[in-house]
């Protein structure tokens, strides 16, 4: 794989008057550091839903970053069309007068864009609003995916409230309308295709067998192509007969689909965070856009006895290692494809590995070689990260309710509260004791030790400036990421003495409203070697920071 390596003078602005020796000299220390990214970023965090405007311009939505671009087919070049924090797009359409409507599935609402460049609240309330289309006559519809499960019409005037068409049909996901004004959409949980009357509720099933489909589109002709993502398969339906035909098959994380005028069919994959062109005939595929992160968060580093390091990488859609050496990104889980918990934050202890998922409110435990799932534990309120304590006890820090949570039992349903009141929860590690962590707190700017036995603090750090993921150093420091600044500090745990060591780094996406305040953790790790490996938010990408 080809890596991107970037040599960066700390705090340089310009590009041409200092010698590119690849090191820079942090304030207050004369340790030079070499910033690199070990893994090259994207222009995206996440790709969704997609769509085409009347002059066939591309347009497709990032849920986590918070934006919609408009991007090149033939280039693959990008630009930001919608940013944050109202591009919250899982899926978009122009209507009839060039109005683009998308939803924001992480809130429960949806927008729109005048022509003009007006943004305006179109509806909310909607908790999984998720698919969105045009009815041929102009009419508006959005379904209700994950947290709800139905069907409405809105008003884009504003002058009726939204009417509910059917509920609880499976979870309605991507659809289409045909030229008679029928819609086409795919159960997501009952593997099938259906056809839906929006005036009278009427549904019927079209074709079944499917795994998880989760889009279709109409061509031209009335072809109704339908994306499942688990097997990663294109499959075309007559819509007249339900007969199938398999068109073309890519890695799974399908997301959407969509056809310019002249029948082109382009699909986006969140996983690769790619979107690829489909040859409907051959069945052949082109990237237009990919990265190998798509959601970088917490991570974690292993060295081995002969001193190979491997990160362990929480990337959302998919449970990841990356060889530190040369950045080859390795799947271990994929996301539809494998069961597990969409990670966001990773503390690897020994042989054992804490994965949290504040997306699905759940806490997995794995074996790290084998990446066995040892134990699962759900019906969390944000969990923002996890750290093992003894055998059988996991302490999780849950956003949701600012609590540190003690959590055992054979289903983890014995949960004691050792701190509460911490709505900035951001990141956790194992402390200077058996009985102790570090927690970092993002709202209040601190850096603090809790003793797990007894819900004592101690402030280690404060005036930080949205403290997130952390890491201690083989000497005992705390390398730490201060968003808020874009900068990467160290921190003596004894005096509470704060040294910069890079900054200027891409980090720092702000959260979106009813998320956690940490949103996406800046992931921190540190080697036994004293190698740091930071995750970029802004970049989607992988920093290795190496002392010279």
């Amino acid at each position: 794989m080809a890596t991107a390596f970037i040599l960066a003078l700390a705090g340089c602005g310009d590009s041409g008057e200092h010698e590119q020796k690849g090191t820079l000299e942090a304030e207050g220390t004369q340790d030079p550091y070499l910033v690199q990214y070990l893994v090259g970023g994207s222009d995206f965090l996440s790709i969704h839903g997609s769509t085409f405007d009347r002059d066939d311009n591309f347009y497709a939505g990032s849920v986590m970053g918070q934006s919609i671009h408009k991007i090149d087919t033939s280039t693959g070049e990008s630009s930001v069309f919608v940013g944050p924090p109202e591009g919250v797009a899982d899926d978009l359409e122009f209507g009839p007068d060039g109005t683009l409507v998308w939803t924001s599935i992480l809130n429960g609402k949806v927008f729109g864009r005048r022509p003009n460049g007006e943004i305006f609240l179109v509806a909310d309330n909607l908790p999984g609003a998720n698919a969105i289309a045009f009815h041929p006559s102009g009419r508006l519809f959005v379904t209700q995916v994950l947290w709800g499960d139905a069907l409405w019409e809105l008003d884009l005037t504003g002058k009726k409230g939204p009417r509910k068409v059917i509920e609880n049909m499976g979870h309605l996901n991507g659809f289409d309308f045909d030229r008679d004004g029928y819609l086409y959409g795919p159960l997501l949980f009952k593997g099938k295709v259906v056809r839906i009357d929006v005036d009278s509720g009427e549904l019927t099933t079209l074709a079944t067998g499917f795994k998880i489909p989760v889009a279709v589109n109409l061509d031209n002709e009335d072809n109704l192509y339908v994306a499942d993502t688990t097997l990663g398969r294109l499959v075309r339906i007559d819509i007249k007969t339900g007969d199938k035909t398999l068109v073309a098959t890519v890695d799974p994380g399908i997301d959407n689909l969509s056809l310019n005028s002249r029948d082109e069919l382009f699909i986006t994959n969140m996983n690769d965070n790619a979107v690829y062109k489909i040859n409907t005939r051959t069945g052949a595929s082109r990237n237009i856009v990919r990265s190998e992160l798509s959601v970088p968060g917490g991570l974690d580093i292993h060295t081995d006895e002969l001193g190979i390091e491997r990160v362990y990488l929480a990337d959302l859609f998919t449970y990841s290692t990356v060889d530190g050496a040369s950045g080859h990104v390795t799947d271990v889980k994929r996301a539809l494809r494998d069961k597990f918990e969409m990670p966001m934050s990773i503390n690897l202890q020994g042989d054992r590995l804490a994965i949290t998922s504040w997306f699905t409110n759940a806490v997995e435990i794995y074996d790290r070689e084998s990446h066995e799932v040892l134990a699962t534990y759900h019906d969390f309120n944000f969990p923002v990260d996890a750290v093992l304590i003894n055998e059988g006890e996991v302490l999780v820090a849950e956003q949701g309710s600012g609590s540190l949570l003690l959590v055992s039992g054979d289903h983890g349903e014995d949960r004691e509260v050792v701190l509460d009141e911490m709505p900035g929860l951001a990141a956790l590690r194992p402390g200077s004791r058996d009985d102790k962590v570090y927690v970092s707190d993002v709202i209040e700017g601190q850096l603090l030790e809790v003793d797990v036995d007894n819900g004592k603090t101690r402030v280690i750090a404060e005036g930080l400036d949205k403290p997130e993921g952390f890491d201690v150093a083989a000497d005992g420091s705390i390398v730490l990421a201060e968003v808020g600044k874009q900068r990467l500090v160290r921190i003596d745990p004894d005096s509470g003495d704060i040294s910069e060591i890079v900054k200027n780094l891409a980090i720092g996406l702000p959260p979106v409203d009813n998320t956690p305040a940490a949103y996406i953790q800046t992931g921190v790790g540190v080697s036994a070697a004293g190698n740091i490996y930071v995750t970029s938010d802004l970049n989607t990408a992988l920093y290795k920071i190496t002392p010279q």
